[in-house]
């Protein structure tokens, strides 16, 4: 079963973190989303406290391990919220168990496949985890996540990010990375979903550039989208009190 934070009380708002974080990613606005509704945050299979137990894994797999743990919870509806990695599975999750959901978040994330450059960029990845480590790794990925301009501001937060990062099982990371690379498109899921979608963009996110963005954004019959200056990859942390005001809105409208 997977590790989790459970916090607050009333209607739930799961959040889904991304690749290389945990749940302490959500510290930054979990607390004041927790004053108004009750706050699921679990750690994905190979992150944080979540062993992995199986030697591949998939979007899929994850959506089901999130499913299982609603199940155990006795969630029967929530608004779910992903951030990177975990918009996809948000989006596998809607796939298949939609009525389990009034709202879902798209958190610098996106329901494209990667394309032929990135493929070979996660192939690039592997490589160096293999050769170098997890904690190598860490020092080049995270830094690149936040928009250059806020790097040095939020200097203290990349350091804790890179330690939280340099935790994760070297199985995790590389398993984790390659079902990435692989994930199927799930442009048919905002295409078709009848349950509002919320799009939070980084105007200088390097890793969903804005382009892509927009190509997805007007997809879903209801869409509800929000562009953030001066950020990139890790709003949570680059715009703190406008990522939390856009969630608890967004929470509030799916639950009126």
């Amino acid at each position: 079963m997977l590790a989790y934070n459970d916090r607050g009380n009333g209607y739930p708002i799961v959040l889904i973190h991304g690749f290389c974080e945990d749940k302490s990613i959500w510290k930054y606005i979990e607390e004041g989303l927790a004053k108004n509704f009750r706050i699921i945050s679990p750690d994905l299979p190979g992150f944080g406290e979540s062993r992995l137990e199986e030697t591949e894994v998939s979007m899929e797999f994850f959506a089901e391990k999130i499913k299982a743990l609603l199940d155990k919870l006795k969630i029967t509806k929530c608004v779910m919220v992903g951030h990177s990695l975990g918009g996809y599975v948000g989006l596998a999750f809607a796939e298949k168990y939609e009525n389990n959901l009034d709202g879902l978040g798209l958190f610098h994330s996106t329901a494209f496949e990667d394309s032929e450059d990135k493929k070979e960029n996660r192939l690039k990845a592997i490589e160096f985890i293999q050769k170098h480590g997890v904690i190598q790794f860490s020092k080049s990925f995270v830094p690149p996540l936040f928009s250059l301009k806020n790097r040095d501001l939020y200097k203290k937060e990349i350091i804790e990010l890179i330690q939280v990062a340099s935790t994760t099982s070297e199985i995790g990371v590389i398993e984790t990375t390659k079902a990435m690379r692989v994930r199927k498109e799930r442009i048919h899921v905002l295409k078709s979903t009848k349950v509002p979608v919320l799009f939070i963009v980084g105007k200088l996110d390097g890793a969903v550039p804005i382009e892509k963005s927009l190509e997805q954004c007007y997809l879903p019959k209801h869409s509800i989208v929000h562009f953030l200056e001066e950020v990139g990859h890790m709003g949570m942390i680059e715009n703190k009190a406008l990522t939390e005001k856009i969630i608890l809105n967004f929470a509030i409208f799916c639950t009126e």
